[in-house]
């Protein structure tokens, strides 16, 4: 039994490390690639490079613009994830607390259009918002924050919906008799019960919505409202890629979500977890 449970620890051990090497690989090849020239890049992409220059970081930078595109990709992917966060936690409240026959059918819209692919409803998007309403030329980011608002909901309210329902309704029954009103015992006794799936909902929102390149570049088209993945199409030409420059803004543009969700992992476990035990 001992001999037993020693190699079933060690194949374990041994699948983890295969699994943590298939994964971190294509990082480290990032990096390494990110100090080549072209000529390197195309020789070689797997050995080290021959000098550690950070010159090319420096004019990705400036090429970028990368405190603007730094700024827009904040705000657009912070303000997202806040509304979608707090709308589908009402959303997903009222649904659970107030189960009539609409509101079952509305949530059982909800999660049948995540089945939809964004692709079919690409040209309809478009055309009714910038050809018909004229709002991708006059409000890009508060329209891209609107279009991530709608297109993250329908998972996010799926996932609170299941949380809300294992909270005891008598919690709220006696904040009403304390004085509470709908509004308040949400915010008040409820939403902060929400905590845990609400971090998991918020770190999977913003991890989407910082990486995503195919709907920005449909409602952005101008380079002072670009977001970094849309900012770095700079970089590329029309018969070849500028890699020298490309992979390093491809570093640049991934390293502070990837610094997120190092730090927000251990949140977004826990929340799975709290979810699916309650």
């Amino acid at each position: 039994m001992r001999t037993q449970r020693i190699v079933t620890s060690t194949l374990a051990y041994v699948l983890a490390f295969i699994a943590l090497v298939t994964f971190i690989f294509p990082f480290v090849l990032l990096v390494l690639n990110s100090f080549k020239d072209n000529g390197e890049i195309l020789t070689n992409p797997f050995a080290l490079p021959t000098s550690w220059d950070f010159g090319q970081f420096m004019e990705v930078i400036e090429k970028m613009n990368f405190l603007v595109t730094f700024k827009n990709t904040f705000v657009i992917t912070s303000l997202s994830t806040l509304f979608i966060v707090i709308f589908s936690a009402m959303a997903a409240y009222h649904m659970v607390r107030r189960p009539t026959k609409y509101n079952k059918v509305l949530f059982a819209i909800l999660v049948a259009s995540m089945v939809i692919p964004f692709q079919s409803l690409m040209i309809p998007l478009i055309y009714i918002y910038g050809a018909k309403l004229q709002l991708i030329d006059a409000i890009p980011i508060p329209l891209l924050i609107f279009f991530y608002i709608g297109f993250g909901s329908s998972l996010s309210i799926f996932i609170f919906h299941g949380f809300i329902k294992s909270i005891p309704v008598e919690i709220e029954e006696a904040a009403r008799i304390d004085g509470c009103n709908t509004i308040q015992t949400f915010f008040i006794i409820v939403f902060p019960m929400l905590r845990p799936i609400a971090v998991t909902v918020g770190i999977l929102n913003v991890l989407w919505i910082w990486n995503d390149y195919l709907l920005p570049s449909l409602v952005l088209n101008n380079e002072a409202v670009y977001t970094m993945p849309v900012m770095m199409k700079v970089f590329n030409g029309t018969y070849m890629n500028n890699w020298e420059l490309l992979i390093p803004a491809i570093l640049l543009t991934v390293l502070p979500i990837l610094i997120l969700y190092i730090i927000g992992q251990r949140a977004i476990i826990n929340g799975v977890m709290q979810g699916s035990i309650k």
